[in-house]
């Protein structure tokens, strides 16, 4: 265990010699292979707790709060209860333990995971999964977020296999999926339209905020909103996030739009129990992304076709 930690450790700081930070584009300048690895390290975790958000699907989340805050100490331990029509499902373990995680797991068999959906021993993950998106990052993005999950605390977790209501071959998108990550570049943050388009793809907002027909999106809502979520406590649908001026977003400008994150940066905001009134949208993560990146998040939005959808967030 100790001699793997240490073999992809030192993998880890040769590649981030010549590591640039995604969000400018700029080679990063640092003054040793150690500040490097920090660097990579701290970009992983903000892409995997507020971005892409792989440590809230990932992990145990308490409900009784506003929009399922983690749990602490169960971070990357999985075992959260996905329960969808096709499927029962059971978030991954993946922290570094070697007996119920990935931590015998080698960086390229993460990754494969990761972009591919395909594990370790060569099973196909369930595409609820959005490895189909992160099929799309900068691989320099992937590759911080895999030195990222090395750090977590190891959790022995052996968590259910998946109960599959249908073949999973019928719904594994493999056309979709680029067979190399090499030309995947994340935009110059200076793109702001571009850049935020690259933000959603990475937080997958894509497939919660559409609705899906036969395991499928439905092209003509793509962002439309309409998708239902159902926990032991509430139900709720997926909002509009087009600009359409009735139904969507369109009225929303870019200081609302942000108001509506920065309110959960601080913990009085979602630590109580709003009973049926709960959201699946893990917004107390989202929250922990910078202006900058909402902001473009928020410019990407306003180009989509507007779509008009009415959605009702709870039903009656």
């Amino acid at each position: 265990m100790r001699k793997l930690i240490i073999v992809t450790m030192i993998s880890i700081v040769i590649t981030t010699i010549s590591f640039y930070s995604c969000r400018n584009n700029k080679h990063s300048q640092f003054n040793n292979n150690e500040d490097s690895l920090k660097a990579v390290i701290a970009h992983g975790e903000y892409l995997a707790n507020h971005v892409a958000a792989c440590i809230h699907c990932h992990s145990k989340r308490d409900f009784s709060k506003y929009s399922g805050p983690v749990i602490p100490g169960t971070e990357g331990g999985g075992g959260e209860i996905f329960d969808i029509r096709t499927a029962t499902l059971y978030g991954k373990n993946i922290t570094p333990d070697t007996a119920t995680g990935i931590g015998s797991w080698t960086d390229d068999e993460i990754l494969r995971a990761i972009t591919k959906g395909i594990s370790k021993n060569g099973d196909t993950l369930y595409p609820l999964m959005p490895y189909k998106h992160f099929n799309k990052m900068d691989k320099k993005d992937l590759i911080s977020i895999i030195a990222y999950l090395r750090t977590l605390k190891p959790i022995k977790n052996n968590v259910p296999a998946r109960g599959p209501k249908v073949p999973l071959s019928a719904i594994y998108p493999v056309e979709e999926l680029q067979a190399s990550l090499e030309m995947n570049i994340c935009p110059d943050k200076s793109d702001t339209v571009k850049y935020g388009e690259y933000l959603v793809t990475v937080g997958d907002c894509t497939g919660c905020h559409s609705t899906v027909i036969n395991n499928k999106f439905n092209a003509e809502l793509l962002l439309g909103g309409g998708g239902m979520f159902k926990k032991d406590s509430f139900a709720v649908f997926a909002a509009n996030i087009t600009p359409d001026s009735t139904t969507g977003i369109g009225t929303w400008t870019e200081e609302i739009f942000l108001n509506k994150f920065k309110l959960y940066r601080e913990r009085k905001n979602y630590d109580y129990d709003p009973g049926k009134y709960n959201t699946i949208m893990p917004i107390s993560d989202f929250a922990g992304m910078t202006d900058e990146d909402l902001k473009a998040i928020y410019a990407y939005l306003r180009t989509v076709p507007p779509i008009s959808n009415k959605v009702e967030k709870y039903p009656k």
